[in-house]
Formats: C-alpha cells, sequence, structure tokens
C-alpha cells in the first residue's frame, strides 16, 4: 500500500478544515470497507486520507417528536439492522442494512460509506429513495440538503464536491398505516451484491393507497424510482390485481445491462417478481 498521510479531525469543523486544505485526490474513511481494499489493490492512490471516526455527529441516529428519523453518515449498517427506532417505522432500511455483507462486514461498513460509493447495485439506496430521504451536505459554503433521487449523478458519481462530505440521512417520518420493504436477488445468499433489488413504501388512508413508492437497483447507472408504477397505485384499493399491474409498470422504468451476473431480460424479470414481493409485504405490514 502506498504511504499517505492520516488526518484525525475530532469534531465537523475539524474535518471541514481539513477537506478544504487537502489535495483534491484525498479520501474520507468512515468503515473502510471499500477504501481499504482499493488501497491494497492500488486503484487508488490518495496522498491524504481523512479518518472520519472521531466525529460523534457523524455516528448518531436521532428519532422522535414526529420529526424524522436522522442517521448518521458513519453509522453502521449493523446499526441500522438492530436499532429499535429504525426497525419500528424505517423496516426496509433495516432490512438492507442486514444484507451488507457478512456480520463482521456490517459491524464496519457505514451507510454513508454504501451511499456515496455510489454502486448502482447499493443496497441501502433504494429504501432511502422509497423514504423520501434526503442527504444532509457540508462544506466550506455551508450546509445544504439535496433529495436522496438527485444525489446520485452515475456510476460512482454524486453530487459531492472535493470540499464536502456527506453528514447524515434526514428521513420524514412515514405516519401511521405505513409499512416497507426491501428484497434483492444475488447468485448466492449472502457476501455477494445485488443483481437487481427493489424498495417498496406503501402508505394507506381510509383503505386506499394515499402514498406509494417504489426504487429500483442494478438495473439503471443510479437507482431510480419507477413513477408510472407508483401512480398506478396512489389513490387506489391496493389488491393482488393492482399489485401484479404497478409489477409489470415498475419494468418499464428498468435500463438493465447485461453481464457475468445476470442478463438484462433476467433482470427485468427480477423487477416484476420483486416489485410484487415488496408491495406485498409492504401492504401487509402498512394494515398491521
Amino acid at each position: 500500500m502506498r504511504r499517505f498521510e492520516l488526518v484525525l479531525p475530532g469534531s465537523l469543523d475539524e474535518c471541514v478544515k481539513a477537506l478544504a486544505q487537502a489535495p483534491a485526490d484525498s479520501k474520507l474513511l468512515a468503515g473502510g470497507t471499500d477504501l481499504l481494499p482499493q488501497l491494497k489493490n492500488g486503484l487508488l492512490k490518495p496522498a491524504c486520507v481523512i479518518d472520519l471516526s472521531g466525529i460523534p455527529r457523524l455516528r448518531s441516529i436521532e428519532a422522535g417528536n414526529g420529526q424524522g428519523l436522522r442517521v448518521g453518515s458513519a453509522v453502521t449498517a449493523r446499526t441500522l439492522e438492530l436499532d429499535r427506532a429504525v426497525r419500528a417505522n424505517y423496516l426496509s432500511l433495516a432490512e438492507s442494512g442486514a444484507l451488507v455483507g457478512s456480520v463482521q462486514v456490517r459491524n464496519l461498513a457505514t451507510l454513508g460509506g454504501n451511499i456515496c460509493n455510489a454502486a448502482p447495485s447499493a443496497d441501502m439506496a433504494p429504501p432511502l429513495l422509497a423514504l423520501d430521504a434526503e442527504a444532509v451536505i457540508t462544506g466550506p459554503k455551508g450546509e445544504r440538503r439535496v433529495p436522496i433521487a438527485a444525489f446520485f449523478t452515475g456510476v460512482r458519481r454524486t453530487v459531492l464536491a472535493p470540499d464536502e462530505l456527506l453528514v447524515e440521512l434526514a428521513i420524514p417520518n412515514p405516519g401511521s398505516h405505513s409499512g416497507g420493504s426491501y428484497l434483492r436477488h444475488t447468485p448466492r445468499r449472502e457476501l455477494d451484491i445485488a443483481v437487481v433489488g427493489v424498495a417498496s413504501q406503501l402508505t394507506l388512508a381510509n383503505g386506499r393507497c394515499a402514498k406509494a413508492r417504489i426504487a429500483l437497483a442494478a438495473v439503471a447507472p443510479v437507482p431510480v424510482r419507477a413513477t408510472a408504477a407508483e401512480q398506478a397505485l396512489e389513490g387506489q384499493a391496493v389488491t393482488p390485481d393492482l399489485i401484479k399491474r404497478a409489477a409489470d409498470l415498475a419494468v418499464e422504468a428498468a435500463r438493465p445491462i447485461s453481464d457475468q451476473r445476470g442478463s438484462a431480460d433476467f433482470r427485468r424479470h427480477l423487477v416484476r417478481v420483486l416489485t410484487r414481493r415488496t408491495l406485498t409485504t409492504a401492504l401487509a405490514r402498512a394494515g398491521a
């Protein structure tokens, strides 16, 4: 591994200053499950690495008072998997955290790392899209918020400037009678990346769907919403036939490629199957 300068800021302000003074190729280190293998294999050769482990705000989860959920970017996948506040109202996010690697990996891998790495197959991106999350970003010019749907700009590319960092994800309270689900398909049961991932979130009112969100991963350069499928559900009583129709419409939002893990046609099939399953589960959870 090539030598680099290691910076250990103790606060968010110190981190912003370090980023502003660091070379353009500097990297942020949270859990390191993506960064360290790339450093060891020589794929990245930064002159400076800034370790985020000493910044308390990035590791916090705040929930309550009907204000939604605030999840620090350095919160681990394992914490999301087990946290009671997350599991109570944001179960699809907990489910996505539970699918990241092994337990050992989840104890290190972070929400921010999974999002900022911006892989099309990122497991935690679809639930965040389905929950209408916002990315809270800070830098020398201050703090700004970006809807998570606009955060990704391409394969492994985001709206983050070189001197900015993701502070947290702000997730609105889905409210009562709302339920979500995340499922993915992988060639192996564990320690693999998604061929397709789907998150669905339904909110019911007076026996009808008041709000629907369906988000897809690994079928386009960035995570995408199936808006036509969502519109077909909203305002309607959600029946098995309507779920089947929404699943068919979700396929239209997918722009998959063929690679060694699956053909484009196989991915379209998976979108249909996983959308139907996640909508069915979300409906049951919303009703409960």
